[in-house]
């Protein structure tokens, strides 16, 4: 009953903001005209909480509508929680967060779950005991109304329930960082003579990130 809810609340959202009428060829550049939506038909289609899911995943991360708040488990908002931690910009939220699911696909130094990856010591800055802004991070909720909260969550949802063929890069892509966030200090050890990959999607500008696949 809940998941029936919940897959009601995201069609309203899809429904409301208009994305039914957009498919992934539009996404991708096609501009060519859209045959019109049978919203009748939609209905039908979406009627499970799994065919909602299926269909926000095709719309990809910058168009993703809200998430209600019940929809968002435990692993989800740690996912968030580290990508909005990490960057605002939509597009860099989804980068990381690739890597962030690489790492637990690939159990990365013996760590599953999208909890233990993030506050696997000394890997993401935010979480590190001392950072000031931690404790900022570990009370988002999937009520929270930061800016840019909402939106992360959305991303983090839409990654950690994409299909592989939408991975940006390889699976072995578990590592990246921020040159301009590291003003003053020296570059990652691991980052030293390796050059940096490219995404398939997204031109990042690599003062703002880098990101590195076979790192051990």
């Amino acid at each position: 009953m809940r998941s029936k809810r919940t897959a009601g609340i995201l069609l309203a959202l899809l429904l409301l903001g208009g994305l039914l009428v957009f498919h992934t060829d539009r996404l991708l550049g096609d501009t060519a005209p859209q045959t019109a939506v049978d919203t009748t038909q939609v209905y039908i289609e979406l009627d499970s909480l799994k065919d909602v899911r299926a269909h926000l995943i095709r719309l990809g991360a910058r168009r993703l509508p809200p998430v209600p708040p019940e929809a968002i488990d435990t692993e989800t908002l740690w996912l968030a929680r580290v990508i909005y931690s990490e960057t605002k910009r939509p597009e860099e939220m989804e980068l990381v967060a690739w890597v962030v699911r690489n790492r637990v696909e690939t159990q990365y130094r013996g760590k599953a779950t999208y909890r233990d990856v993030v506050l696997d010591p000394f890997q993401f800055s935010a979480f590190i005991p001392y950072n000031p802004r931690r404790h900022y991070y570990l009370r988002l909720t999937p009520h929270s109304r930061a800016p840019g909260w909402q939106q992360a969550l959305s991303i983090a949802y839409y990654v950690r329930f994409a299909d592989t063929t939408h991975r940006p890069f390889s699976i072995r892509t578990r590592h990246f960082y921020s040159e301009q966030s590291m003003t003053g200090r020296l570059l990652p050890v691991w980052a030293e003579g390796v050059h940096p990959i490219r995404p398939m999607r997204y031109q990042v500008d690599e003062r703002r990130f880098r990101f590195y696949e076979d790192i051990s």
